[in-house]
């Protein structure tokens, strides 16, 4: 192998061992930022799914009605939310939100309330989207059986949505509710443009502290990474759970 070659190999391993080590030495120095930053993005991510799955319950619900012009809007409402970039749609509530409404200046859960308040709308108005699909399909689901036999035991048709078709529904929907907790972990890195302390926004404070962003992108990856496969191996743990359950 000619020795140039070996030369070149040599000095490329040698450059990716100091590239660690800088990778390193950011994160020694600097890991109360990073976990600032991923406890800023798990509890944004929390709040937008809870209350994105309660409004997404609404929007499914009105997806599901006998009033058309309820159906008209909730159909529009998914197709425009899911049709657009959530970056678009984040940069829309933010502005409108500014016009109508003055939130406190308060520290809310270690996060600034009044930056963060329109932010944590537009994330749920685009959860609950993705949520009224998954509830939509989880009712679907349940044999139309159950709903005929509600109603030939004198159930009006809300009476058999909230006791017999909701409770079996749960069994499909929250797994896939799951996922959109672990997948809205990684769609709040957008925030950060906003000035919300998130993972990212604190990785650009390392960076300008460093001048190597290189090094804090790999930090910041990693802690999403970790964070993803931690909630991903609970979400499929769970689901094996209620599996068994049907299976008792």
């Amino acid at each position: 192998m000619p020795i140039p070659f070996l030369a070149a190999e040599s000095a490329g391993l040698l450059a990716n061992l100091l590239n660690h080590s800088v990778v390193l030495r950011i994160f020694a120095r600097y890991w109360r930022y990073f976990l600032e930053g991923a406890r800023g993005t798990v509890i944004i991510a929390l709040i937008t799914v809870l209350l994105g799955s309660i409004l997404g319950c609404g929007v499914a619900l009105l997806r599901l009605s006998n009033v058309k012009p309820l159906v008209w809007f909730s159909k529009a409402y998914i197709s425009v939310i899911r049709g657009t970039p959530l970056l678009v749609q984040l940069y829309i509530v933010y502005l409108n939100v500014e016009r109508v409404i003055t939130f406190p200046n308060a520290t809310v859960l270690w996060l600034d309330f009044r930056r963060t308040m329109p932010c944590i709308i537009a994330l749920v108005i685009n959860s609950a989207a993705y949520v009224a699909e998954i509830v939509r399909a989880g009712i679907q689901a349940v044999d139309i059986g159950q709903t005929e036999a509600a109603r030939s035991v004198g159930m009006t048709g809300r009476q058999a949505m909230g006791l017999i078709i909701l409770p079996q529904a749960v069994k499909n929907i929250l797994p896939a509710i799951g996922n959109e907790f672990v997948t809205m972990i990684k769609e709040t890195s957008i925030i950060q443009y906003l000035g919300v302390p998130d993972l990212m926004f604190k990785q650009g404070i390392v960076t300008g502290f460093t001048y190597k962003p290189l090094p804090s992108y790999y930090i910041a990856a990693a802690i999403y990474y970790i964070l993803n496969l931690v909630m991903s191996h609970g979400v499929n743990t769970f689901e094996r759970r209620l599996q068994a359950s049907d299976r008792n």
